[in-house]
């Protein structure tokens, strides 16, 4: 396969001077907006960050309180008057 460093696809060196200015057209916005924009951008992203934070607080603390049982949680309720009836057969 053969290298041509003169061909490219999308645009030739002399279509475009180096000194002309650029197609891009000049945004015209108001400062406000941008700073608003820039206000509510980080004030959502941490309030993403605290969700994520209490999501995986909350899932850690989970699997280690799982992780640390000890055998008398298997009958934490055998001591409870409510289920009375529950076993008697009748």
């Amino acid at each position: 396969m053969k290298f041509f460093p003169n061909a490219c696809v999308f645009f030739k060196a002399e279509d475009v001077p180096a000194t002309e200015p650029l197609p891009f057209p000049e945004a015209e916005q108001d400062s406000s907006d941008t700073t608003l924009m820039k206000t509510l951008g980080w004030v959502s992203a941490g309030l993403g960050a605290v969700a994520l934070g209490l999501f995986v607080g909350r899932e850690l603390r989970q699997r280690y309180k799982f992780n640390h049982r000890t055998p008398y949680d298997a009958y934490s309720h055998a001591g409870d008057e409510k289920d009375v009836d529950f076993g008697l057969g009748t």
